[in-house]
């Protein structure tokens, strides 16, 4: 059984920063995919991110690609959630997600097993 807890979700104006941490218990949560979802009111699911075990391997949802950076500290048990220039889509609780079967199908909310209990991202225009 895995834990997530996320953080650093908050308030901030259009074009600021901001990090999200996951922080995960296992002893087995370095080889798992990790993943980022966000959700916004009325909107479905969507695939922020995902980081794959050796952290050497990164993917993107086409709305984020080149303002969010996700990295991971397997010593650490985390995994994080770097974003610049956010803007007021990105308003959402976000989700951080773990796949102990490392599956292909990162993008897919079902790949997942694992899931945190969300924060909340606000970007005010």
């Amino acid at each position: 059984q895995v834990q997530l807890v996320e953080s650093g979700g908050g308030l901030v104006q259009a074009g600021g920063s901001l990090r999200l941490s996951c922080a995960a218990s296992g002893r087995t949560f370095s080889t798992y995919t990790m993943g980022w979802f966000r959700q916004a009111p009325g909107k479905e699911r969507e695939f922020v991110a995902a980081i794959l075990w050796s952290g050497w391997s990164t993917y993107y949802g086409d709305s984020v690609k080149g303002r969010f950076t996700a990295s991971r500290d397997n010593a650490k048990n985390a995994v994080y959630l770097q974003m610049n220039s956010l803007k007021p889509e990105d308003t959402a609780v976000y989700y951080c997600a773990a796949d102990k079967y490392g599956s292909s199908r990162y993008q897919e909310f079902r790949a997942y097993e694992y899931w945190g209990q969300g924060t909340q991202v606000t970007v005010s225009s």
